[in-house]
């Protein structure tokens, strides 16, 4: 190679190496280091600054607490599932944020820790339409928690999801129905979670080994396998997975703050009251048939009474099954669901009401009425809940006349919706009035708007045969409460 060729050759070489060079980042600068094993040439604080995340104060976690931090470039751990990566360790593929169990509410991708959402779609989890099609008491419906309370009171409803209230950003109230607030984990002298001693979900702190307190803010005096030893319960769990081992001593979960149906106890945890939920009476409204007391989920019977609910006299001479077997008659339930078993006979409820009737409680008349009390629309009569209609007359409350005096105009005027479907494509227009489809039997109301699969069931049955299902809400029989009409506010069984 000629000298000239030569010359150029070295001039492209060096430049080719500056170019590269100058592109790195200047935490990855090869001149940090003087040589391979030397000291770092940057200082400590200068080092772990470049390794946080910006304004992250001092003392907070290098690396997003994913990685160490080597003279100012950190290096991910890749040791758990999944690789973290990013110039700080940010970016983990499997901690996007989830909504009702699925990763981006299934309606959006997985990028860097956070949700890029379908079109149509918006949230940190992709879990908020941009256009809603719920009416507003369907929304609030989806939105309310277990005590019937719309987002806890902790966050708005948003077409049926909702939006918890974090005004600092600081995403520390959380949950489907915004039940969880982590703020009471924070501890108030500290300001860190659970003291810096364990983890937090859904406002209660699960302390390490060696802490306990509401705060992981206690050091027990006795070793982890003695706390362990004591915890342990005959059937080898630990507080039998009903509570939290604290310093030798269970503290069992308290799953009805209400006191309802008891509270798991015992000391391994191992009586779970839960349990008496199977030997709850809803017509007398007690345990145990009123005739015995729950013990650790079980019925202990008075004397002269026995049966897993201690429904049974001991002076009967049938045997349980039988017993049951005689109350059931063509029902699937004892007494149909309206009444309470005894000996083989049924006393039906509410007590005195001759509505209800039938060997096993099969009749109830008040199916019968409308909710403005009329019986079969005032043309027809009530046979063993259901309405024979008068000449001319016809439906299942004898609501409709069979010859109409209105034009079809009129008739149709009558039966449109607001968007001008004709009984909400549900059902037929008859005289005015909308006859719904027999096929979907949950479609009801005045223009078939309304879905009666929504009102709660128990044992079984809508509105447990104690109500009747209005536009998605059950309405009680007199004596009845409860969101599905499952609570006898009654007095005891006669």
């Amino acid at each position: 190679m000629c000298p000239a060729a030569f010359s150029n050759f070295l001039l492209l070489v060096s430049s080719l190496l500056f170019a590269g060079l100058s592109a790195v980042p200047q935490s990855f600068s090869p001149s940090l280091r003087s040589g391979t094993g030397a000291a770092c040439r940057l200082t400590r604080a200068e080092s772990e600054r470049r390794c946080r995340a910006p304004r992250q104060p001092p003392g907070g976690a290098l690396c997003h607490g994913r990685g160490r931090c080597d003279c100012g470039v950190c290096i991910c751990h890749v040791s758990e599932p999944g690789v973290y990566f990013g110039p700080l360790c940010e970016c983990h593929d499997w901690v996007c944020e989830t909504y009702d169990g699925s990763i981006c509410a299934g309606h959006g991708k997985c990028d860097c820790g956070k949700c890029k959402c379908q079109e149509g779609w918006f949230g940190n989890a992709c879990q908020y339409p941009t256009h809603c099609d719920l009416t507003k008491k369907k929304s609030n419906q989806m939105c309310k928690n277990s005590q019937d309370v719309i987002c806890s009171n902790a966050g708005t409803c948003h077409c049926g999801r909702c939006k918890c209230d974090n005004p600092d950003g600081n995403g520390l109230v959380y949950g489907k129905f915004c039940e969880c607030d982590d703020r009471e984990c924070i501890d108030d002298e500290t300001e860190e979670i659970c003291g810096g001693h364990g983890k937090c979900y859904c406002g209660n702190c699960y302390c390490g080994a060696g802490w306990h307190g509401d705060k992981c803010e206690l050091q027990c005096d006795i070793s982890p396998w003695e706390s362990k030893r004591r915890c342990t319960s005959p059937d080898g769990k630990i507080c039998s997975n009903r509570g939290t081992c604290v310093c030798g001593e269970c503290s069992c979960h308290d799953v009805d703050p209400t006191g309802d149906w008891g509270d798991i106890h015992g000391d391994t945890c191992e009586c779970d009251e839960r349990d008496c939920r199977a030997v709850y009476d809803r017509y007398s409204d007690d345990f145990c048939s009123g005739h015995g007391q729950c013990n650790c989920g079980r019925c202990d019977c008075k004397v002269g009474w026995y049966g897993r609910k201690c429904e049974h006299p001991r002076s009967c001479p049938l045997s349980a099954e039988e017993s049951i077997r005689k109350c059931q008659g063509s029902s699937a339930l004892p007494c149909s669901g309206r009444g309470k078993c005894e000996c083989g006979k049924c006393t039906c409820y509410p007590p005195g009401d001759r509505r209800v009737y039938g060997k096993t409680c099969e009749c109830d008349d008040r199916r019968c009425e409308s909710l403005d009390g009329v019986v079969c629309g005032g043309h027809g009569t009530c046979s063993c809940g259901r309405c024979v209609c008068e000449r001319g007359w016809f439906g299942t409350l004898c609501q409709h006349p069979r010859k109409c005096n209105m034009t079809e105009e009129q008739s149709k005027s009558l039966c449109e919706s607001a968007d001008g479907i004709l009984c909400s494509g549900k059902g037929s227009c008859h005289c005015g009035k909308c006859i719904c489809s027999a096929e979907e039997w949950y479609i009801s109301g005045e223009l078939c708007d309304c879905d009666d699969r929504d009102c709660d069931k128990h044992d079984g049955l809508i509105c447990t045969g104690n109500g009747i299902c209005n536009c998605g809400n059950c309405e009680c029989w007199d004596g009845w409460n409860g969101n599905a009409c499952e609570i006898w506010l009654g007095t005891e069984y006669p």
